[in-house]
């Protein structure tokens, strides 16, 4: 279909995608519905009305896949660069961490012996798809907490931003364990890489750095992506958790007064490097912008509402979103105590759900009727969040209301 189209049509419609996901962004952010959900929508209807004026459905795996993988590596540097490492910060840090790996782990391995009595799943083949499933979705939480006290904002940004790579790394750790071959030997293997790829991350982080600073012209910052593209491109054809090199990049890059101290500190030029942190931020967070407008546009294009309407899928989805909510209020009780709302219903599934459940191979998977239930899950949990927000928003106008009356009242009174 897109072959048919001549040059400027096919810029047009690029030009005005991003413009409208660019006022979704501004409704989601007064509204509290979530961009995502409506670029979801905007795909449904791009898909379903093009099969109503005759067109043909086209394969989309493959261009979802690489979008995918590039909004993966974008979100995770993007988390990475927004975690500042303060002494002040360590305790919010390390619960927001536990509640993190608690609520993926709880969530994930409850909803795998669901898979497991419901289906006949293997405990160990269905937490490849309960992995992902488990994940906080930050792409979708964080634009949309501005207005949350400050508390909350930053647990919800450390704990979404620990999710997404505590559960990427477990997906990646349980997928080389899955198969006939499995065996004490894998397991050593999986550990063996992933304190090798650390090894590498924090030596190629520091290098990178070093070279990005003294590196001359306004394209280092897409060189740089390009780099690190092409690391975990060539980490990933080894089965290395090469995501790892991404995040612990970000992560000394916006904290490299931590890291470089003493004589390291003597090679760094600090105006350059601030120089650089800064455009390297703007320049992940507008990429990253780009890929999730067109990955969810494209994922919403690919998917079958009718995958939805199956007893199983919605008796297995309304299973599993009922102990995701359950693991979230015992572990928001833990860290937080009492006062666990509206967090409790920020707990949306996104872009890394979706792209690791494409990363399940054929033989290991339980069948493409699962989708539904991913679509289900997703879209479900998006709506439970927009509902909080909404109501969230309805609070604070009311409550912006009540204070300027007592302050009218006060003032009249005097």
């Amino acid at each position: 279909m897109l072959d048919t189209l001549a040059t400027y049509p096919l810029i047009i419609i690029f030009s005005v995608t991003i413009i409208i996901s660019y006022f979704f962004n501004l409704y989601a952010k007064k509204s509290g519905i979530p961009a995502v959900l409506m670029l979801i929508g905007l795909g449904v209807i791009i898909h379903y009305g093009l099969l109503l004026f005759g067109w043909e459905s086209l394969d989309l795996a493959r261009p979802l896949e690489v979008l995918g993988v590039i909004g993966l590596i974008l979100i995770v540097l993007e988390a990475a660069l927004d975690l500042k490492l303060k002494k002040e910060k360590i305790s919010l840090i390390i619960n927001s961490f536990l509640a993190a790996l608690l609520g993926l782990g709880g969530t994930a391995y409850l909803a795998a012996l669901v898979l497991n009595y419901m289906m006949g799943v293997e405990v160990l083949s269905a937490l490849l798809y309960t992995i992902p499933l488990s994940i906080l979705s930050s792409a979708i939480i964080l634009p949309s907490i501005d207005e949350f006290e400050e508390e909350k904002r930053e647990f919800m940004i450390y704990e979404s931003t620990f999710s997404d790579i505590i559960g990427i790394i477990s997906f990646y750790s349980v997928l080389a364990m899955v198969g006939p071959d499995t065996n004490e030997s894998v397991y050593v293997e999986v550990f063996t890489n992933l304190v090798l790829t650390v090894i590498f991350s924090v030596i190629i982080s520091y290098v990178l750095i070093y070279i990005l600073q003294n590196i001359k012209g306004h394209v280092k910052l897409f060189l740089l992506i390009a780099i690190l593209l092409l690391l975990y491109a060539v980490g990933g054809m080894f089965h290395l958790p090469s995501l790892i090199i991404i995040l612990i990049f970000g992560i000394i890059l916006n904290n490299y007064k931590i890291f470089f101290k003493g004589r390291l500190m003597k090679l760094l030029d600090k105006e350059r490097v601030e120089e650089v942190l800064g455009d390297f931020k703007i320049i992940t967070a507008e990429s990253a912008f780009i890929v999730r407008t067109f990955f969810f546009i494209i994922f919403g294009w690919s998917v079958y509402l009718s995958s939805l309407f199956n007893f199983e899928v919605i008796g297995i989805g309304l299973l599993i979103l009922a102990i995701i909510y359950l693991v979230r209020v015992i572990v928001l009780f833990l860290f937080n105590g009492r006062d666990i709302v509206p967090q409790l219903f920020l707990a949306p599934r996104g872009l890394i759900t979706i792209l690791l459940f494409f990363a399940i191979p054929e033989d290991v998977g339980i069948g493409a009727e699962f989708q539904g239930v991913l679509l289900f899950i997703i879209l479900v949990s998006c709506l439970i969040m927009s509902w909080s927000l909404v109501r969230q928003k309805k609070k604070l106008a009311n409550e912006m209301i009540d204070d300027e009356n007592e302050e009218f009242l006060n003032e009249r009174e005097q």
